[in-house]
């Protein structure tokens, strides 16, 4: 999947809006994903060694946000389910972990 450049950019804004409202620290995000901090660094500015690790994020901050009954900022570019796209790892996603 290719994003133009404003979707890159809405992304990115999406997912740290998320972030922010989520309460939570860098630190935290990456201890709960398995990963370190500068990945999670990385994936914020939409730089991931797998393409799942961005929906992985993704879907963590919304199950957050979601658990403290905050209104989530929604997604325009990774939307619906993992399963609806052809050349993501659904299965990688689900698991929560980044390896």
């Amino acid at each position: 999947m290719s994003l133009t450049d404003a979707q890159i950019e809405n992304t990115k804004k999406e997912l740290r809006s998320n972030f922010e409202k989520s309460g939570l620290t860098i630190e935290e995000i990456a201890d709960k994903l398995k990963t370190s901090p500068e990945y999670i660094k990385q994936l914020f500015n939409l730089n991931p060694r797998r393409l799942e690790d961005t929906w992985i994020l993704r879907n963590y901050l919304i199950e957050v946000l979601e658990e403290k009954s905050i209104e989530v900022t929604p997604f325009t570019a990774l939307v619906g389910q993992s399963e609806g796209y052809w050349f993501l790892d659904s299965s990688y996603i689900n698991n929560g972990v980044i390896l």
